[in-house]
Formats: C-alpha cells, structure tokens, sequence
C-alpha cells in the first residue's frame, strides 16, 4: 500500500496503471506504474490547493488541471534569437535540407503477420540478388520478379528524399552508397533490393529557415527540465509512504 500526503493508492490502482508501463520485467513495470500514479496524485493534491478546475474529480482520467497547473506555477522564459543563432551555429549538421535518392528496387511481397511467407519472401530475394551481384540486369530481374508496379518501370521509384516512404525503408536508403545494396532490406511490405543509382546530398539550411522550429525546441527542452525540477520539489515536499524515490525510474524524473 502506498500512501501521498495520506491518500492511499491502492495495489488494484498499481496493477491496473502496469498495462500503460511495458517493461523488462513485472517488477519494473510496477514500480513504473507506481512512480506514476505518485507524481499524479501530488500533481492533483497541489492543483486542489490552488483551486484549479477538475483537480477534485479524483475519479476522472482527465488530466487538463496539469496543464493549467503548470501554466499558473512555472515561469519558463522565452528562447532568445541569440540562444536560436548559438544552437545553429554549434549543431550544423542537423540543418541540412533531406538528401536525394535516385533508386530502384525489387519487391518480394509478405504480409507482415505470415511468418513463413516472410521466410520465403527473404529466400526468394536472397536468390535474386545473386544473379544481380553476378551481373544480371536489375531492370530485367524487377520486370521479371518485382511485386511492386514500379517493375513496368524496371523497378525505378524515381527520387525520394525523406518522408516519403516507410521510416524503416528509408532509415537503410538514405545511408546507402550508389550501386547495388549488398543484402536485402525488410520492411512491412516484405523484402527488397535495391540499386542505388544517385545520390544528392542534403545542402545547408539558412538560420531564418531553421529559427522558428529551433525556437519550439529550446523551450520544449527547458519546459521538460523545468517540469522535472517542478516534480521532484514536490516529492521532497511530500510524506510519501510505501515507495522510495532514491532510485529515479520514470523519465519524468530525469
């Protein structure tokens, strides 16, 4: 049993908050799930004693009074134009426009739930790929073996840059030299090989391109820190029964 400041959380309340907390083990899902419902029920008490609007509903799942409690009690200061320059200037490399990829590919199709068709699916390509590597034409083999449409074109998918198919597709695409990839690639749709024809590489973004989102995540990173400080001061404040907070979890509290 748990007690905050008297209130009691009781274990039925722990085991149902675990579903929200997957984790490595039962144990540490609890005591994730534990943590949570803490930093919750403090998050409310404090939030009644100011008198914000739905903090007394204990029964609700709502959680609009945190927002507007940490409106009214966190100061977070804007992020400077200068603090904007100074993080563009000392991170460069993540202002840069999305490279271009000229490519073309050969899908062997499987569902993502059909393990044995998925099986098949990577044998089959894994075949293809050696006809490839001995110097068959990619455009004949994609017309003769593609499941995709792009084998009327011999596989061409033309230029892609990012955002514009699968993540897992283009996390391997877009770090690939020109030529053909050494193995196959697997995505939800199956399996695929693919030929790298060009690539145009990302060109440097001007500050003014960059600012606003810039400015969104200075203050999204000092309003995380600020809410973590906000917390912990609670905890340290709080008689707190039944759990202890010396070992952080949650990365509410980082």
């Amino acid at each position: 049993m748990i007690q905050v400041n008297h209130v009691t959380l009781d274990e039925s309340r722990v085991l149902s908050e675990m579903q929200y907390h997957p984790s490595a083990s039962q144990r540490e899902a609890m005591m994730k799930a534990a943590e949570a419902l803490i930093i919750g029920e403090l998050l409310r008490q404090r939030a009644q004693a100011l008198g914000i609007e739905g903090a007394d509903d204990v029964a609700s799942d709502s959680a609009d009074f945190v927002t507007a409690l940490f409106d009214r009690e966190l100061q977070l200061p804007e992020a400077t134009e200068e603090e904007c320059r100074q993080y563009f200037s000392s991170n460069p490399h993540k202002f840069m426009s999305s490279p271009l990829i000229e490519l073309q590919h050969i899908l062997f199709a499987a569902p993502a739930e059909d393990e044995m068709a998925r099986i098949e699916a990577q044998q089959e390509a894994d075949s293809i790929l050696i006809k490839l590597q001995l110097g068959q034409s990619f455009s004949e083999l994609a017309q003769a073996f593609s499941d995709c449409p792009s084998k009327a074109q011999g596989g061409d998918l033309g230029v892609i840059s990012r955002g514009q198919t699968v993540p897992e597709f283009e996390r391997q695409i877009l770090s690939l030299p020109v030529g053909l990839h050494s193995q196959s690639i697997e995505t939800r749709y199956g399996f695929h090989l693919v030929n790298i024809t060009r690539v145009t590489p990302g060109q440097p973004l001007s500050f003014d391109e960059c600012k606003e989102k810039i400015a969104e995540y200075l203050q999204e990173r000092v309003k995380r820190k600020s809410i973590s400080h906000y917390i912990q001061q609670l905890i340290a404040e709080a008689k707190i029964d039944g759990y202890d907070f010396s070992v952080p979890m949650t990365p509410l509290m980082q």
